[in-house]
């Protein structure tokens, strides 16, 4: 039975819409950690966790794609040796550093934490794909990241990121 899953949901992560969506998930990541809400931390990584499998699978797979999933595929069934197990941990690291940094409200190790999340997984597909593969990739976790940064930097902006009462101080000192 989980070997049905397991193939049930690899099919719908050929879905290229899901590389797009889940950097995403490091929004509400983001703000539930501002926010310091454990609960909605755990729901945004379970969301995180699932989205590969939310969408359909594709009528048709582009060969870089299947590339690109076939060394993935590869990559972690494959053996496992110290590198490979340090650039795993990197994954929890990164999210508790990440958690961390908006916890402590430093929006500017926040966004060094998110571009280097994202330039370290951009890395490691020049590593692990061939050439077509990582040029699959590249455009959704670029988009990612851009979408990232101007997320963040417009919540900034527009003191989306502030509690209540700074909020409050924020509109006496207007008045």
């Amino acid at each position: 039975m989980l070997q049905t899953f397991i193939e049930w949901a690899w099919a719908r992560h050929h879905n290229v819409l899901s590389w797009y969506v889940r950097p995403l998930f490091l929004l509400p990541f983001c703000y539930f950690a501002y926010r310091r809400s454990l609960l909605g931390i755990a729901l945004t990584i379970l969301a995180l966790a699932t989205s590969m499998f939310w969408f359909p699978i594709p009528e048709s797979v582009s060969p870089a794609v299947l590339s690109a999933l076939a060394a993935e595929k590869e990559y972690l069934l494959g053996p496992w040796n110290l590198w490979k197990t340090i650039l795993a941990l990197l994954v929890p690291v990164s999210f508790t550093c990440l958690a961390a940094a908006f916890w402590k409200r430093s929006y500017l190790l926040g966004l060094i934490v998110i571009n280097a999340m994202i330039l370290i997984k951009i890395l490691w597909t020049f590593f692990v794909f061939d050439k077509d593969a990582v040029m699959a990739h590249l455009l959704p976790a670029v988009c990612g990241l851009f979408a990232l940064n101007v997320g963040i930097l417009y919540c900034l902006r527009r003191n989306c990121l502030m509690l209540p009462e700074h909020h409050n101080r924020a509109e006496r000192l207007d008045q």
